[in-house]
């Protein structure tokens, strides 16, 4: 079998040289000020071991790696009625486009672009005040990750808020459908918290470890989900989880993966491992550049594509 640390070691290397970083999301003022210069990974295989390189104790925040885990929730809340919310096909376009929405009346296509993302968190949002729901998914993260210390950072939070004009736009269109029940103003402000909660590698690898064993944790024996549910979270992730860059990821990299514009991805190599990688530049279809490219690197020189080695 090949040597884990050794391959872990020469990737962050070869990527703390690498000149290409990708450019990060301007957009976000706060994340326009992180510096592309760091790279991070960690990877937690099957006995619980965990392999690190880079900047990988680093905080950065999640962004969209966060759909990951409000899907989770609002499966286990409402099960399949959830489908009747949001789609599960590749969107084929940027992760904010509005224009799927006017073509489908207001059905975001997948989970996992702003719209379906936004949707999904009015879903755990209903029957609850706006603090409740997000603590409930703080508390889910921390739980998963087992660590008490994952905060939301405000300051994101914050910057998220002032420029959320598109994700204003998307949310109002879907409430002109009645896709949204809750009032906007508090879906948004659950959504934009959720997505600046900071973890660094090590926290989100183990976080996303009971989707690699399915789903049940291992490290406490504790089912998550069904090993079912474990399985179908997982393919969409591989065909939606990169955004118009879903393809691409699982032509090179072949792991069922989420991206988030802050530059970290959570990949998920079934029965085998949990992994996290960071580098906040991004590509054009707002993908980590360097963790993509990684991540490539590791499921070469470990054999760990979902397609065969």
């Amino acid at each position: 079998m090949p040597d884990l640390a050794h391959v872990i070691r020469e990737i962050s290397e070869e990527m703390a040289q690498r000149p290409d970083r990708g450019a990060v999301a301007d957009y976000i003022p706060e994340l326009a000020r992180v510096d592309p210069g760091q790279f991070g990974l960690a990877v937690i295989d099957a006995e619980g071991q965990v392999f690190t390189g880079g900047d990988s104790e680093t905080p950065f925040s999640i962004q969209s790696v966060s759909k990951v885990f409000t899907l989770t929730l609002a499966l286990g809340m409402v099960g399949d009625r959830l489908w009747k919310r949001v789609g599960r096909e590749p969107s084929g376009n940027p992760f904010n486009s509005i224009v799927q929405l006017e073509r489908e009346r207001g059905v975001p296509r997948n989970p996992f672009i702003n719209a379906g993302a936004i949707a999904v968190t009015d879903v755990i949002l209903s029957g609850h005040e706006p603090r409740e729901a997000l603590g409930e998914i703080l508390r889910f993260m921390q739980f998963l990750a087992q660590d008490s210390s994952i905060t939301i950072d405000e300051t994101v939070a914050a910057s998220e808020k002032r420029t959320g004009f598109r994700n204003t736009a998307l949310a109002n269109y879907m409430k002109s459908f009645g896709v949204l029940d809750n009032p906007v103003d508090y879906t948004l402000g659950v959504y934009f918290h959720h997505c600046a909660i900071a973890m660094n590698c090590r926290q989100l690898a183990r976080a996303g470890r009971f989707l690699a064993h399915n789903g049940v944790n291992p490290s406490t024996g504790h089912s998550v989900v069904s090993a079912e549910r474990a399985r179908r979270i997982n393919a969409i992730m591989l065909t939606c989880g990169h955004y118009d860059g879903s393809g691409e990821f699982a032509y090179r990299v072949g792991l069922p993966g989420k991206s988030g514009v802050g530059g970290s991805i959570l990949a998920i190599a079934p029965g085998k491992a949990s992994i996290a990688v960071w580098s906040p530049g991004l590509d054009a279809a707002g993908n980590s550049h360097l963790g993509r490219i990684a991540l490539e690197r590791l499921t070469q020189g470990m054999g760990w594509s979902v397609f065969g080695a």
